[in-house]
């Protein structure tokens, strides 16, 4: 819950003061979601997200001598509420100008009822989504596919921005679970080619093996050198990560470690992993791109079917269609010091078979198209339902 703090001026009638808070607190937050905590910032630091309501004028030296208190707590984000009420506008300037003179960073939090009320709900995702990401552990299960040369991690700069760990799962361990793994058999019910269904039971050993190792080594999310399983196993990893990001655990393909950041990033914020996929063609007179990949969350598609998996014609791939409307593509780099967000629409899928299974036509701006095409990270990408844009840059 939000917690909101107080510093005012005692040059204010507090009787008057408080009746105009209590009127612009109603109207900032209309259900009554948060805790007023008024003056006293002794357990400042403590809650996901903080607010300092600057209710007057003349607040600033108030402000600065809780400043250094408050710095030893480790906090460099202030954000000041202000009503514009007798000149508590004014004094969040002026403590904002000394905020960034001081190297800190701040907002003045100022406007009409009904965009405070979005901006509050947006950084209450994102703080909520700090909590989440703190000491997880991701599981990088092999090592980055050979061909995947630009995309690797910053363990130090993870830990430092993320609070999360990368935790090395050597591949062999994997198979070992393979071997000795339970395996289901194909839905009678559902429709698909003989060699197909031949391949289901093995797809599902493979699941079973994860889940033994997301339990083993406590791993909120994953990538999987999964082509490695084409040559040892002779099956693919696109079912059990189909199920497992479908279940709320980010799991990436080809040991990519930035796309499952971005894809960790995507579910702590909104709930979904995303669809990780790489561009097939992209028009950047139009802004139209073709995405393609062997899998796709269950939970994101309408409607599915098993096939095999594109290049090497074996396994169990997964073509899914995804809802048409609006979208957001995203990326981060494996540094964190950089990453693309673009809003979109997702105009129509397609099946073609010279490319991987699930296919979908989207519409980004033609300046956002050629982005792809000059200053990319990775091949990679993640498509997510919605326009989220803002809440992905507020988090980074």
């Amino acid at each position: 819950m939000t917690a909101v703090y107080t510093i005012t001026s005692g040059l204010h009638d507090e009787q008057s003061v408080r009746k105009i808070s209590d009127q612009f607190l109603s109207g900032v937050f209309p259900e009554g979601n948060f805790e007023f905590k008024g003056p006293d910032f002794k357990d400042f630091g403590t809650h996901s997200l903080e607010l300092i309501y600057v209710r007057t004028g003349g607040a600033e030296g108030i402000f600065k001598n809780l400043l250094p208190e408050m710095l030893a707590r480790g906090i460099e984000r202030y954000y000041l509420l202000t009503s514009g009420q007798s000149n508590s506008l004014a004094a969040s300037l002026e403590i904002l100008s000394y905020l960034r003179q001081q190297g800190l960073k701040g907002e003045v939090l100022h406007g009409p009822a009904d965009y405070l009320q979005k901006r509050v709900k947006a950084l209450e995702t994102v703080a909520a989504a700090r909590e989440r990401l703190q000491g997880m552990r991701l599981g990088v299960i092999g090592q980055p596919s050979d061909w995947l040369i630009s995309s690797h991690a910053d363990p130090v700069a993870l830990a430092d921005r993320l609070g999360v760990r990368l935790v090395e799962v050597p591949m062999e361990e994997l198979l070992q679970e393979i071997a000795k793994a339970p395996s289901n058999p194909a839905p009678a019910e559902e429709p698909m080619a003989d060699q197909v269904r031949k391949a289901y039971p093995g797809a599902t050993q493979i699941y079973h093996a994860l889940e033994v190792l997301v339990k083993r080594y406590q791993l909120g999310a994953f990538t999987l050198r999964c082509f490695d399983l084409l040559t040892s196993v002779g099956n693919t990893g696109c079912l059990a990560l189909a199920s497992f990001n479908a279940d709320g655990i980010p799991a990436a393909c080809e040991g990519d470690v930035p796309a499952l950041l971005s894809m960790l990033i995507a579910q702590a914020l909104t709930g979904c992993t995303g669809f990780q996929a790489n561009p097939a063609r992209i028009d950047v007179q139009t802004g139209q791109m073709l995405f393609a990949h062997c899998t796709v969350p269950f939970n994101m598609v309408t409607d599915w079917q098993y096939d095999t998996h594109f290049e090497s014609g074996i396994g169990v791939g997964i073509h899914g269609n995804l809802p048409v409307g609006p979208v957001t593509v995203f990326k981060v780099s494996g540094k964190l010091d950089r990453y693309f967000a673009a809003e979109g629409e997702l105009l129509e899928n397609q099946y073609e078979d010279h490319l991987c299974r699930t296919q979908v036509v989207l519409k980004l701006s033609p300046e956002d198209a050629r982005y792809f095409l000059t200053d990319p990270i990775g091949n990679h990408h993640i498509i997510l339902p919605g326009h989220c844009k803002e809440l992905l840059e507020e988090l980074l």
